[in-house]
């Protein structure tokens, strides 16, 4: 006769095999989420720098190629995507020093 999931359950549990992970294995904390909102509020920044009235056929807006527009919001977008690449691959010494230890 087949066990039932709650059979397994409970004697998997009086076995001790289920455990939960501890924190230092998650592979992201919660200083990683506060980089990467940091990073993507850097992105959305940059996309609204870049942002504007546009020339219309009958009249040029020379706004559109303003320093703002052309230079500083790609480069603070561009920067908040490497950002966010370092958000996501930081670890804190506290964390990887527990994991030589072990």
């Amino acid at each position: 006769m087949a066990k039932r999931p709650s059979d397994i359950r409970r004697a998997s549990q009086a076995d001790g095999e289920i455990e939960k992970e501890s924190k230092t294995q998650f592979p992201l904390v919660r200083t990683n989420f506060i980089l990467m909102a940091i990073a993507g509020l850097m992105i959305v920044l940059g996309f609204v720098l870049m942002a504007g009235k546009g020339s219309t056929p009958t009249e040029f807006n020379p706004d559109i190629f303003s320093a703002r527009r052309v230079v500083v919001g790609p480069t603070i977008s561009f920067l908040g995507f490497l950002f966010m690449g370092f958000a996501i691959m930081w670890s804190g010494k506290s964390r990887s020093t527990k994991n030589t230890e072990e």
